[in-house]
């Protein structure tokens, strides 16, 4: 049963060839943010909106467009000076002042401006 399964793998690898691998890739690359990561912006969006299914599918269709607009890495990058900020102290004057981490939650904000437009309006 095992090697029966483990040919049907290796013919589908075969037949499919490289042609399915980029385009895999591609998907991947489109798709970067993990369902998690959408999902608490999806809530954090339904919060400040409402709780109604248009407002679900107006957050849904915000964070598709945010992710469309930025890649993953520079969203975390953002998420992070911002949540550095709400913390006080010294240690974290880099976070508030500095022209690197401005501009990480400009292109942030930025994204969300356009996925508003797209999305709400």
């Amino acid at each position: 049963m095992i090697r029966r399964r483990l040919s049907a793998l290796a013919l589908g690898a075969l037949l499919c060839g490289p042609g399915i691998a980029s385009a895999q890739g591609v998907a991947e690359r489109l798709n970067d943010y993990p369902t998690e990561a959408r999902a608490d912006y999806v809530f954090g969006c339904m919060a400040s909106n409402g709780q109604s299914r248009q407002v679900l599918q107006q957050c849904a269709c915000s964070i598709d467009e945010i992710a469309a607009i930025l890649p993953y890495e520079r969203y975390v990058e953002a998420e992070t000076v911002l949540s550095m900020r709400l913390t006080g102290g010294e240690r974290m004057a880099v976070f508030n002042g500095s022209a690197a981490a401005n501009a990480i939650v400009a292109d942030l904000r930025r994204a969300q401006a356009e996925a508003e437009v797209v999305c709400f309006f």
